[in-house]
C-alpha cells in the first residue's frame, strides 16, 4: 500500500472542511449547520485527512483545549463518513502490536463487564485490575514511541490532545484500584460503567485516527527502529512480539548514548574511539567509562537543551518512569501531559532568565517516594545551557534513622537471620509467606512487591518486564528467587513481609 502523509493530501479539498469546522468552532454555525456543510460536500473522509484538519486548526491559533473539549464533537460531525481503515500488517509491527494489546483489554473488559453481576469478590476484581493496570505500558509506549515520531513529521496533536484523554484513563484505573484496596466496594462498582466506557472510547480513538494516520506518515524503517524501543517499555496483556524487519535482524542498532557523544567529539577533535582517554572537567575517561558511569547511577537522569530539546538520558535499569531512544531530539514539551505543560514552561522560563536554580517536587507513587529535581544547567559564563533532571526512588533513604558508619554486611544478615529464624519458612508470618511461595502468587496479591523485588537486587529486575515475568514468575518460588539473588531465603522473606506491611 502506497503511504500519502500529509504532503500528498488534497488540500484544496479539505480547505473547505476546516473551514466548516472552524465555524463551528466559534459558534458561528451550529453542529447540525455543521453537519449539513459537511455531508453535502463530502462523500467519505480518510483518517489522516480527518488528522491533517486537526492540525492545521492548531496552526489556525485555537488552544489545546479548546479542540481537546470539543474533539467528540468534531467527531461525531463526519459520522457515516469518516472512513474505517482495516490495517493489514504483519505480526511484531508496532502498530499491530498496538491492535493486539486493545483486543486483550477489551477482552479483559469483557469479562469484567459479565462479571459485575456476580457477588462480589474482592480476589477476582484485584486479578482483573492488576491485568488492566498493565494498560498503563501501553499508553507509556505509545505516549515515548509512537508520538516523538508524528511529531517529527509535523504531527503533534495526538500529544497535545490524546495524551490527556490517556491520563483520564490513567487516573480512572487508579482511582478504581485504590477504592477496591480500600474496600469501598459501591463506590467501585459505581466506577466501573466510566472506567468501560473511557477505555473503549480511547481504543476507538486510536484505531479510527491515530493507527492509521500513523501508518500514512510513518516509514517501515522507522517502524523498524521503533520497534527496538517498544521493547524497553514493555508490553501490556501480550507475549513479546517477533522481531519486525530486516534491519534489526541482521544489525545491532548502536547505542543511542555512545553514538551522540561519538558525533559529538567527532565535531570538536579527532578522538571518537570508545577506548580513547578523554580530558573530562574533572579526570581522565573513556568514552566507555561515560557510558558505564551513567548505566550505574542510584539516580534516573534527562537532560534537556537550551532549545528545549531532550537530549540525553541515563540508561539505568531502575527507572522511576519509562524512556526510550524515541524521546531524543523531542521537544520537551510534548514529552508531558497537555496538564503539565504550563508548569515546565515556568520552569525553563524561570531558569533562562536567571531567577531561579532548581525546582524540587516528590510524590507517592505505588507505595514508593519518588523525589524529583530540575536544575539550570549554566556555562562557565552564566549563559543558560539547559536542565538537568534528576529522579530517585527515596523510598529507603527516607526510612533511614540514627547514623551508620561501619560496614556491617554480614551482621545484618546474622541479625534479620536471628529475628526471622527459619520462622517464615516455617509458614508463621501472617502473610502466609514461605519458601515454596510462588512469586506470581504474591505479586497478585501484592502488586507493589513487582515493583519492590528490583530494590533488593538488580538480578530481579527482569520481574517488571512482563514477558519474562509470564515466563518465569508462574513457576519460580521464593527459594529460587532466593537464590538468584544471592539473599538468605529467611532474609528475602522477612524483606517481603516488611513491604506489605509498609502497606
Amino acid at each position: 500500500m502506497e503511504k500519502r502523509g500529509f504532503d500528498k493530501l488534497d488540500h484544496a479539498k479539505l480547505d473547505k472542511l476546516i473551514t466548516i469546522k472552524v465555524s463551528y468552532l466559534k459558534g458561528e454555525i451550529s453542529k447540525e449547520e455543521a453537519r449539513k456543510q459537511i455531508m453535502a460536500n463530502y462523500k467519505s473522509i480518510t483518517a489522516d485527512e480527518f488528522a491533517y484538519t486537526e492540525q492545521k486548526i492548531k496552526d489556525l491559533g485555537f488552544s489545546d483545549e479548546t479542540v481537546h473539549k470539543h474533539m467528540d464533537e468534531l467527531l461525531n460531525l463526519l459520522e457515516g463518513i469518516l472512513e474505517k481503515s482495516s490495517l493489514s500488517l504483519p505480526i511484531g509491527h508496532p502498530l499491530q502490536t498496538y491492535i493486539n494489546e486493545n483486543t486483550a483489554i477489551k477482552s479483559l473488559l469483557s469479562e469484567m463487564k459479565e462479571f459485575e453481576n456476580n457477588p462480589f469478590d474482592k480476589d477476582k476484581w484485584t486479578e482483573f485490575y492488576n491485568k488492566l493496570y498493565q494498560f498503563n505500558t501501553h499508553l507509556s509506549r505509545k505516549q515515548n514511541q509512537l508520538f516523538s515520531k508524528l511529531e517529527e513529521k509535523g504531527f503533534d496533536r495526538p500529544s497535545k490532545i490524546m495524551w490527556s484523554f490517556d491520563n483520564n484513563v490513567k487516573k480512572l484505573i487508579s482511582t478504581a484500584k485504590t477504592l477496591l484496596e480500600e474496600d469501598k466496594y459501591d463506590e467501585f462498582l459505581k466506577l466501573q460503567p466510566e472506567v468501560h466506557e473511557s477505555i473503549l472510547d480511547l481504543i476507538d480513538k486510536e484505531e479510527s485516527i491515530l493507527y492509521p494516520t500513523s501508518f500514512e506518515l510513518i516509514s517501515e524503517e522507522e517502524f523498524i527502529k521503533m520497534r527496538k524501543g517498544d521493547d524497553e517499555i514493555g508490553y501490556c496483556l501480550i507475549e513479546n512480539p517477533p522481531i519486525f524487519g530486516d534491519i534489526l535482524e541482521n544489525k545491532e542498532i548502536p547505542n543511542e548514548f555512545m553514538s551522540e557523544l561519538s558525533q559529538l567529539l567527532a565535531k570538536y577533535s579527532s578522538l571518537t574511539g570508545q577506548n580513547e582517554i578523554l580530558d573530562v572537567k574533572q579526570g581522565k575517561l573513556t568514552l566507555e567509562q561515560i557510558n558505564l558511569i551513567f548505566q550505574h547511577l542510584s539516580v534516573d537522569l534527562s537532560y534537556v537543551d537550551e532549545n528545549e530539546l531532550v537530549r540525553f538520558y541515563s540508561d539505568t535499569k531502575h527507572r522511576v518512569f519509562p524512556r526510550s531512544p524515541g524521546v531524543i531530539g523531542r521537544n520537551v514539551m510534548n514529552c508531558h501531559p497537555r496538564e503539565s505543560v504550563d508548569t515546565v514552561k515556568r520552569i525553563i522560563e524561570a531558569f533562562r532568565n536567571g531567577e531561579k536554580d532548581m525546582a524540587e517536587f516528590w510524590l507517592q507513587m505505588g507505595g514508593k517516594f519518588i523525589y524529583i529535581t530540575y536544575t539550570a544547567v549554566r556555562d562557565e559564563n552564566g549563559k543558560f545551557r539547559g536542565v538537568l533532571e534528576m529522579m530517585q526512588d527515596a523510598t529507603h533513604i527516607r526510612s533511614l534513622e540514627g547514623s551508620k558508619k561501619l560496614l556491617s554486611w554480614d551482621d545484618e544478615y546474622k541479625q534479620e537471620d536471628k529475628n526471622t529464624s527459619s520462622n517464615n519458612s516455617n509458614n508463621s508470618n501472617q502473610y502466609g509467606i514461605t519458601k515454596d511461595s510462588v512469586i506470581a502468587d504474591i505479586i497478585n496479591k501484592y502488586p507493589y512487591i513487582r515493583e519492590f523485588m528490583p530494590t533488593l537486587s538488580p538480578k530481579y529486575s527482569k520481574i517488571l518486564n512482563p514477558i519474562a515475568f509470564n515466563t518465569i514468575g508462574k513457576v519460580a518460588n521464593l527459594e529460587m528467587i532466593a537464590q538468584r539473588g544471592n539473599i538468605n531465603i529467611d532474609v528475602l522473606i522477612s524483606k517481603i513481609c516488611d513491604e506489605i506491611k509498609k502497606h
